[in-house]
């Protein structure tokens, strides 16, 4: 884990359902993180709730070092940016801005100074969060869900909102699959330009084969074909097959004109 994503933290405020709690933390650890408390949790040691242990699925870990508190206050206590996560807009409070605005803003934060904490306050699940709840965060964040219908579930907002963070704060090569285990596949290689230049010269052998080419006429065709090869970055992958396509043609048309030939 790297240093941003330790000082971040996810906080649900008065959580009533165990499940919940339990698929949060397994959003928490699914995108990178670990730091998720709970506030006011309507029963004492929701973590370790049966329902909230089979919930999380592998992030056993985040659901036991889940801190509780009696108040938003004090988890919200060493952090320097608080995002308060409602659907609602409201007429006081802090400013407003997008989820992905959010995770923007919590990169830059994070990156100014080492000693800078991002948090994300999410709402219980009846009421959301308070008007005094919002006011101790510093931005009101909204996920841009549909407007008839724009209430998410305590878990699911939390998991965007923890994906927003992650793809702002990963690089760019990071953010596909990859599988280092396994050894380098030479065919997805860029084909070198001796194989580009056998393939044209292949290629322009099946034409002639074919009859779709006429060598003695063989006006800008060729020249055409050999422009196509250069432009389209071909792999060594890609270059084999159309040389076994080429191999086919010349084949098929020497079958053809002697139908007796083995």
């Amino acid at each position: 884990m790297t240093l941003e994503f330790s000082r971040v933290r996810f906080i649900l405020t008065e959580p009533s359902h165990p499940g919940n709690v339990g698929s949060s933390a397994r959003a928490v650890k699914n995108m990178g993180f670990e730091d998720l408390w709970l506030v006011a949790p309507k029963t004492a040691n929701m973590a370790s709730d049966e329902q909230a242990i089979a919930l999380a699925s592998g992030a056993a870990d985040v659901l036991e070092n889940t801190q509780s508190t009696p108040t938003l206050g004090q988890a919200l206590a060493p952090i320097t940016l608080a995002f308060a996560l409602t659907a609602r807009a409201r007429d006081l409070g802090p400013p407003p801005c997008d989820i992905r605005e959010a995770a923007v803003l919590a990169r830059e934060h994070l990156w100014a100074h080492e000693s800078h904490r991002v948090a994300i306050v999410l709402g219980s699940e009846r009421a959301g969060l308070t008007n005094t709840q919002i006011s101790l965060c510093h931005r009101i964040c909204h996920i841009p869900a549909n407007p008839g219908y724009s209430s998410l579930n305590v878990a699911q907002a939390l998991q965007l909102a923890a994906w927003e963070l992650r793809y702002a704060l990963i690089a760019p090569e990071e953010r596909l699959p990859t599988t280092p285990d396994l050894a380098p596949d030479m065919g997805k290689q860029l084909a070198r330009a001796e194989s580009v230049q056998a393939l044209a010269k292949h290629w322009e052998q099946a034409l002639v084969a074919v009859q779709f080419l006429d060598p003695e006429h063989p006006k800008k065709l060729i020249a055409r074909m050999k422009h196509l090869w250069q432009k389209s970055d071909l792999t060594q992958d890609e270059v084999d097959m159309l040389r076994g396509v080429c191999t086919a043609m010349i084949r098929s048309a020497q079958n053809q004109q002697d139908p007796f030939k083995p």
